[in-house]
């Protein structure tokens, strides 16, 4: 009973601490944020704050560690067989986990989140995305490489877009756009019909 009491407290500890991380990055960069005001916001005393995290940036990273990995977790139901359908609905999870959580997803894919997280989201998918360009194909896996970038940062740019847009659209409806778009690139290159590559000059 003690151990479910202490796992309680620890949780709720961790979510003011969030929380009014949080709040404090939504107005001002990461390097003007004291562990002080985190810990005055919180209502905690800096010892309970070390006890978690060593500065605000291990505060951070933590924030980021948790949201990879739950995305991660949704990416693992994907089918090996990569499926559009399952793809489709695997976004559509995605999607609705970003909504649920666009408080910190919008900061954390803007400046005040800085680009080492939105490169740690491209490389969730790094592997799934070059070998599907790659396999059974003619496209040089330098070549998928420039197609997963356009991909990927134009993902995120959509996802950005919608965020700020206060998320009118569904999940279902982004799920399908992105989809579209990202299977619709990729079937062109695997095709290699009249779009094709521009040849290297010298």
């Amino acid at each position: 009973m003690k151990g479910n009491k202490m796992d309680r407290r620890v949780k709720y500890t961790r979510m003011v601490i969030k929380e009014s991380f949080i709040n404090l990055l939504e107005k001002k960069d990461i390097s003007r944020i004291t562990v002080k005001e985190i810990c005055e916001n919180a209502d905690i005393n800096r010892a309970t704050f070390y006890v978690h995290y060593s500065d605000q940036y291990d505060l951070l990273r933590k924030i980021e560690d948790e949201f990879l990995e739950n995305i991660k977790e949704h990416l693992g139901e994907l089918d090996e067989k990569n499926n559009q359908n399952d793809a489709m609905l695997l976004a559509e999870k995605i999607f609705e986990y970003i909504k649920e959580n666009a408080k910190v997803c919008k900061l954390l894919l803007s400046e005040r989140g800085g680009l080492n997280f939105q490169k740690r989201v491209m490389m969730l998918v790094y592997d799934r995305l070059i070998n599907e360009l790659t396999d059974n194909s003619k496209v040089t896996k330098e070549e998928a490489e420039y197609v997963y970038l356009f991909t990927i940062t134009g993902c995120v740019g959509v996802i950005q877009k919608w965020l700020d847009g206060d998320m009118k659209e569904s999940a279902r409806h982004m799920a399908e756009m992105v989809i579209k778009l990202t299977m619709g690139l990729i079937n062109l290159y695997r095709a290699g019909d009249s779009s094709k590559p521009l040849k290297k000059t010298k």
